[in-house]
């Protein structure tokens, strides 16, 4: 679903998406794309913010209030500050515009994939050089297992839950440390650094255990 007031924005998405077999269903406002919403339960909202009768971040709210479906905001404000709060409201992803389709479609697709088929099952999950099992709390390199500690662990288990999907620094430092501890990013590079240690082919230049500048992680399991 594509909730955005130019027309042309509507239009080019509406092209190019439906070519690549999506459904689309379009709206030009707060309230209509809040009725269409809840008509036609989609499985994923292209959401821009400067809709002509409110702004987008309270029809996120309003689409979090009513379940999981995956939003993906799509807007000329660039500000960190803003992205950071959008993010932690809800927002599963973030595009500046212009933006390019491709680009667009390949974060859609990250989104809307199952995020863990394999641990859901119980199978282990690849994180580059690591073999991740989220059932038994357990992780091997080359065959050999790889000791993680607790908080290595509890920062590695929210970024497989949550791959392909932006994790802010105040929600990692939540979730892992507390409240208190949200604006500790410091500490929470320090633990970052280590897993890319024992993740990536090369520390340095991470392509699985991405930073996302002024705004937090991303881990790319199909890295």
């Amino acid at each position: 679903m594509v909730i955005d007031d130019e027309v042309q924005i509507r239009k080019l998405l509406r092209l190019y998406l439906e070519k690549s077999g999506y459904v689309v269903h379009e709206a030009d406002s707060c309230a209509e794309g809040l009725r269409q919403f809840c008509g036609v339960k989609p499985g994923l909202v292209l959401l821009d913010l400067g809709l002509p009768d409110g702004d987008g971040r309270e029809l996120l709210k309003a689409i979090r209030e009513r379940g999981g479906t995956p939003v993906i905001i799509l807007s000329v404000r660039d500000a960190e500050t803003e992205v950071v709060e959008l993010l932690d409201s809800g927002a599963d992803d973030y595009i500046t515009k212009p933006f390019g389709i491709d680009e667009v479609i390949a974060r859609m697709r990250v989104a809307l994939r199952n995020r863990l088929p394999k641990a859901a099952s119980g199978l282990p999950v690849q994180v580059g050089r690591l073999e991740v099992r989220l059932d038994s709390r357990e992780t091997f390199r080359d065959g050999q297992e790889e000791r993680l500690t607790p908080t290595e662990w509890s920062v590695l288990e929210i970024l497989v839950r949550n791959s392909g999907k932006i994790m802010t620094r105040n929600q990692l430092l939540r979730e892992v440390w507390g409240p208190a501890m949200a604006e500790e990013y410091n500490n929470l590079r320090v633990y970052i650094n280590q897993l890319r240690k024992k993740i990536e082919l090369d520390p340095a230049a991470p392509k699985v255990l991405v930073t996302e500048p002024g705004v937090g992680y991303r881990l790319r399991l199909e890295a």
